[in-house]
């Protein structure tokens, strides 16, 4: 191919940046713009690197996102942030493509796209279509739990983990100031009357993730029934490649969810369970944190925004496997 992709990835050493360029690779389209080890900390160099690329994608802490979309000159440039940095703001495109039947079309016309946040995309994925189709009220109050690998804490809690394989503190909830840095992001994207109240947890295992978002009978509207729910999640998502949806319910039932199943994947199942009166509900999203909660789904918005077959971003072979025992 003549005219190759150039892509800049800014953050390339991280988590996620090592996943998306160990992809990206080894596509015969496209050009990564390589920058040394040395020249990283080079605002020079970076912005050089940045106004080169057709597409950057930003694997950066949110101030250092914010900079480096001041160094890129052209508005031509199409720029993915990967971090918190612009997922409210105005004027950014929200990436992710099953939000919605025409969310693909905006992705594919911006040029400012802000890559959903782990936890974040797993509640907005079970609440809009319910809220859009008012079967919730924005109104009323959601309470949301989430587990996830330590990888979704980036190198510090990666190194805090692995450098004390033998510490009693294996498992723990935390952002417990129920102040948690997505809780903007579910709040305007679900969208929702007021912040949810929101209790992660990290556990022992490196990747993988579950968001579970509890509707006792109360909370749903007096019309509604598990069946409308399905049926709702079940009709959205119905030609999307990526995201299944799964009753849960009866005597299909399964009594064992793993965080773990989808890693190394875009894919996300949304599971349904319910009591056997089908009257209190759990809503439970299953992906991978650094898949679809991270460089699978900015895989897949490349492919959106250069027009390819968009199961590139479900390539096996990418991705780091360590350390997957829970």
């Amino acid at each position: 191919m003549e005219n190759k992709i150039k892509i800049f990835i800014d953050g390339e050493s991280g988590t996620t940046g090592l996943e998306i360029r160990s992809h990206l690779q080894s596509r015969k389209d496209i050009q990564l713009i390589k920058i040394s080890e040395e020249s990283r900390k080079s605002i020079i160099e970076r912005a050089k690197c940045l106004n080169e690329a057709d597409i950057c994608i930003l694997c950066l802490p949110d101030d250092a996102a914010r900079e480096a979309v001041k160094m890129v000159e052209s508005k031509k440039t199409v720029i993915i942030d990967t971090s918190t940095a612009h997922r409210v703001a105005d004027g950014w495109c929200y990436g992710f493509p099953e939000y919605s039947q025409d969310q693909r079309e905006k992705i594919r016309n911006s040029t400012r796209i802000t890559n959903p946040g782990c936890y974040a995309v797993g509640a907005i994925a079970l609440l809009h279509p319910l809220l859009n189709g008012k079967l919730l009220s924005e109104e009323h109050g959601i309470t949301i739990t989430g587990l996830s690998g330590y990888s979704g804490g980036g190198k510090a809690l990666i190194e805090k983990f692995e450098k004390n394989p033998n510490s009693s503190q294996r498992i723990y909830d935390y952002a417990l100031n129920l102040d948690h840095k997505h809780l903007p992001e579910i709040k305007k994207w679900a969208p929702l009357a007021n912040n949810p109240v929101f209790v992660p947890c990290v556990g022992n295992y490196f990747r993988g993730m579950l968001v579970r978002i509890l509707l006792p009978h109360s909370c749903y509207k007096k019309h509604s029934r598990f069946e409308d729910i399905y049926e709702r999640l079940s009709k959205h998502y119905e030609q999307e490649k990526f995201v299944k949806v799964i009753d849960n319910s009866g005597q299909t039932r399964i009594n064992e969810i793993s965080p773990q199943e989808l890693n190394h994947s875009n894919n996300m199942n949304l599971y349904l369970t319910a009591d056997d009166d089908k009257k209190n509900i759990a809503l439970i999203a299953q992906f991978d944190n650094l898949g679809k909660g991270a460089s699978r789904q900015a895989l897949q918005t490349v492919s959106i925004v250069i027009d390819e077959d968009e199961q590139l971003a479900n390539n096996k072979e990418i991705g780091n496997k360590k350390n997957e025992t829970i």
